[in-house]
């Protein structure tokens, strides 16, 4: 089954990921706050996740998950014109992390911005790429993911600090005679925006987790759907659903009800944690990495979070 999306555009030519050495297991998480594994795998679905040290920052991880993409795509760092980084992490705003990203990759003079949209930053920057080789403004194109939450985090709260992670994952996009990337479906509710936010710069993060789990176990699947419909895709014909990994819960609820009956489901958050903005790519990455998924299958991206912010276009896995 092929993508249906009008003239030819441009496809995924590889993925990559990377994921800081240390893991942090809910065990260790007792030992220093009040939790338990138990309590933390029936809530979220996490047994373990990855902290950055302070000497590897969110660039630091970009830089590795792009350079891993790039090298799998077969390209070489002249090829690409266009830089895009999709993160809500950085500790500072200014110079953006895409410039930076591409100079410590040999990328010379390409266009670069950063995309905030958190944890459906990279739909949107993948949906951004595409849209930029179609229309001739780029012809390769280097997307990436990448967060470092742990900074950001009140290492006494068991509601949110058990939940986020540290990791980057990317994506190399050039191209095509045939559209192997579908019409993107994105959107936002502003007026639920105080659900995950950072108050101030002297602030942790803070989410309201029954607030974010009823919008995305209620509203979002018909979103989900409409992505498929868009790319004249049936769910019952994807071979991976690779959402956001928010929540073990809310991806398999978000699975069932769109009907992916089919589909190898990512449920990378189960080592990984929350990574946000790199949770799609990475999670993909690792099911071919493993060879979970086959090149050519379809596959449907779905990110959501922050802002209230989704996202989500079905992709012809490479």
């Amino acid at each position: 089954m092929k993508i249906s999306q009008g003239a030819p555009g441009a496809k995924v030519l590889a993925f990559g990921h990377y994921q800081p050495s240390n893991v942090v297991t809910n065990d260790d998480l007792a030992e220093t706050m009040e939790t338990s594994d138990e309590w933390i795998r029936s809530r979220v679905g996490i047994r373990e996740r990855r902290i950055a040290p302070p000497s590897e920052s969110e660039i630091d991880l970009a830089v590795q998950a792009g350079g891993k993409a790039l090298a799998a795509s077969g390209l070489s760092a002249a090829d690409i014109d266009l830089v895009i980084v999709a993160t809500c992490t950085l500790e500072t705003q200014i110079p953006n992390a895409a410039g930076r990203v591409a100079a410590r990759l040999g990328i010379e003079a390409p266009g670069a911005f950063d995309v905030n949209t958190a944890c459906s930053g990279f739909c949107y920057a993948l949906a951004v790429a595409n849209d930029a080789i179609r229309a001739g403004s780029a012809t390769h194109v280097l997307v990436v993911g990448t967060e470092k939450f742990s900074p950001w985090l009140d290492w006494t709260d068991r509601t949110t600090a058990v939940i986020f992670a540290d990791g980057a994952g990317a994506a190399v996009v050039g191209p095509s005679d045939t559209p192997g990337i579908g019409p993107v479906v994105w959107g936002s509710d502003g007026d639920k925006a105080d659900a995950i936010q950072v108050k101030d710069r002297n602030s942790f993060l803070h989410q309201e987790g029954q607030t974010v789990f009823r919008w995305a176990t209620t509203a979002l699947h018909p979103v989900a759907r409409q992505a498929c419909e868009r790319a004249g895709v049936d769910p019952a014909d994807l071979a991976a659903f690779v959402p956001h990994q928010a929540n073990l819960r809310i991806i398999e609820a978000i699975a069932r009800k769109i009907g992916a009956d089919n589909a190898v489901i990512a449920r990378d958050i189960v080592l990984s944690g929350n990574t946000s903005a790199a949770s799609i790519p990475m999670a993909l990455s690792r099911m071919i990495e493993r060879g979970e998924v086959a090149s050519g299958g379809l596959a449907l991206l779905f990110g959501f979070g922050a802002g209230l912010t989704y996202a989500g276009q079905v992709i012809e896995i490479p």
